[in-house]
């Protein structure tokens, strides 16, 4: 009787084992992230957006630039909108769901890394879909 479980379980064990050695091979590894994806904010606050596409003076784009904007909109402005995004090796980073209408147009998105900065300006009410190039350099003594 005892050789008897011990055959069984041998059996169990290699058909378990031989299941787990299926499961293995047919799971999918997680794909990574790939350099080329444009990274994206979605405020959810409207149907615009922009791209946009950061370069240093010698038009080699930035990666890790900091992208910030801030907006208000709604009935006398009472909403506000601050959002922060890094661009991509290519130096591109997209911000969706931008509101249509904003209070005081046009949105500035300030660029900065180290001593470099830039700003691009965007009015939804004339262009919703957006694309801009920001070059960055050293701040201009004042």
């Amino acid at each position: 009787m005892q050789r008897e479980l011990h055959a069984i379980g041998a059996v169990l064990l290699t058909v378990l084992s031989g299941i787990l050695f299926i499961a293995a091979q047919t799971q999918q590894p997680a794909q990574p992230a790939q350099p080329e994806d444009v990274p994206f904010v979605d405020a959810q606050s409207g149907p615009c957006s922009i791209e946009l596409t950061v370069s240093g003076t010698d038009t080699k784009p930035v990666y890790a630039a900091r992208i910030d904007y801030h907006t208000a909109f709604g009935f006398m402005g009472t909403h506000k909108l601050d959002m922060t995004a890094y661009t991509n090796a290519q130096g591109k980073v997209r911000f969706t769901g931008i509101p249509a209408k904003v209070r005081k147009p046009p949105i500035e998105f300030h660029a900065s890394k180290g001593e470099l900065v830039g700003v691009a300006n965007m009015d939804p009410m004339t262009e919703c879909q957006a694309k801009h190039d920001i070059m960055m350099d050293k701040p201009k003594p004042q």
